[in-house]
């Protein structure tokens, strides 16, 4: 029989499956990694608490998880909807897989690869509430957001529907294919807030045509605002109209099974909440939708989603250390985390609504707002100057949201996030020059 090289290379680590790259690394990096990482007695390493699911939203119950992450002491940061923080495993599994190239090249690429494949992929699949066979590895939403958006089966003439609040990253593939193909894109304004879940279904009802094949959106919007995924693609399955969604501010922030929204193809970046390496993505295409979304990069490819990975060498020890990402992520629990950004986000807004001469963007209730993002404008303060000021002066960082008609700061936190920091922030802002 021949021995599995996944197998080989989680016994050359001397760990368990589910940690080994996190585990694996800990000698080689640990001496390099201060601030949030306290010394522990209780984790692999002997550095860190071990990892449990958090019981509660408030601070105290997340400290431990805090305790993953190598944040520099007297630094706050705030801007996981750009990139995600990834604790030290992450970063001592991607040190663990380029030794691993480093010292044995050949083998070190086989058995990560081996190891992507039986460990990673199946895991994200099941993260995502998808099956293995319907989802490939990417660099980023980008990459699947283009790989999506050129597959789709489309004639001259065929229009296309965007909202007004897409990513770059989602508008562009389209105006690409509008003048390689003749296709027609069509713009659909959604008002910033949202009103309701309802208002913008219907807004989007209203845009379709008889020429209307696809209707791309996103799930979160950068600016924060939940769009109704499973309604929006449920429209579009009873018009036969593909939906084509751009999750990469949803993966990680809060729950997602793909098989309940029903759209027919997801595309998301797994850097940013999923707190995943730099550079790791997802492509997802609904098993059922394969006859209208063919590959990108090979002519035949509808059988398996094999066919729609792109082709060359990819980052293996990136990919291999999701991993560790996901061992933080199923520990701590999609709702939990969802729970857990809702009670920061609501306490930021909290602060930032008894402060004057500011005005909340982000919409009040959950339906219309994610957990993680608030924006929100400042009298006389410009938010480009603002986000770059108090990085500077106050080492906090935050980004800024002058898109849809907002003059908006966008502060995203995540769960390491604390409500001290938040009340600095908050002292910052009502410091900041007007």
């Amino acid at each position: 029989m021949t021995e599995d090289p996944g197998l080989t290379w989680k016994a050359s680590t001397g760990v368990s499956r589910r940690g080994f790259l996190a585990t694996g690394a800990a000698g080689l990096a640990g001496a390099s990694f201060a601030g949030c990482a306290a010394a522990s007695d209780s984790d692999v390493s002997g550095r860190r608490p071990a990892l449990t699911r958090p019981d509660g939203v408030e601070d105290s119950a997340w400290a431990h998880i805090r305790e993953h992450f190598i944040l520099e002491p007297g630094t706050a940061y705030m801007n996981n909807a750009s990139l995600g923080m990834p604790p030290a495993s992450v970063a001592e599994a991607v040190g663990a897989g380029y030794e691993a190239l480093s010292r044995e090249p050949l083998q070190g690429k086989n058995e990560l690869g081996a190891f992507i494949a039986s460990d990673v992929v199946p895991r994200m699949a099941a993260y995502l509430g998808a099956s293995t066979d319907e989802i490939v590895l990417t660099r980023n939403a980008s990459e699947a957001l283009h790989m999506g958006t050129v597959g789709i089966r489309l004639e001259r003439g065929d229009e296309v529907l965007v909202t007004s609040q897409e990513h770059p990253a989602g508008r562009r593939p389209w105006d690409y294919r509008a003048a390689r193909d003749g296709i027609n894109v069509n713009t659909v304004f959604i008002p910033s807030p949202l009103e309701s879940g309802g208002q913008a279904v219907a807004l989007v009802e209203e845009a379709l045509t008889p020429a209307t094949r696809v209707i791309a959106f996103c799930h979160v919007t950068r600016g924060g605002h939940l769009y109704p995924v499973r309604q929006l693609c449920s429209l579009a399955r009873e018009r036969g109209i593909v939906s084509h969604v751009d999750g990469a501010q949803a993966v990680g922030m809060l729950p997602v099974d793909l098989q309940t929204l029903g759209c027919d193809t997801y595309s998301a970046s797994l850097h940013k909440w999923l707190l995943g390496p730099m550079g790791t993505g997802v492509f997802y295409v609904r098993a059922g939708a394969r006859d209208r979304v063919q590959s990108a990069f090979a002519p035949d490819g509808e059988g398996s989603m094999v066919a729609y990975q792109p082709p060359g060498t990819s980052s293996l020890p990136l990919r291999a250390a999701l991993s560790a990402s996901l061992d933080l992520a199923e520990t701590m629990g999609p709702g939990n985390v969802a729970a857990r950004t809702r009670y920061l986000s609501d306490y930021l807004k909290s602060r930032l609504g008894a402060m004057p001469g500011v005005t909340i963007l982000s919409g009040p209730s959950p339906a219309t707002s994610c957990p993680g993002s608030t924006i929100f404008e400042q009298d006389g303060v410009d938010a480009v100057e603002a986000v770059s000021l108090v990085a500077r002066r106050d080492r906090i960082h935050i980004d800024e949201h002058q898109r849809d008609g907002h003059n908006a700061i966008r502060i995203s936190t995540h769960v390491y996030n604390t409500t001290a920091e938040i009340d600095r922030l908050v002292d910052v802002l009502r410091g900041l020059p007007a």
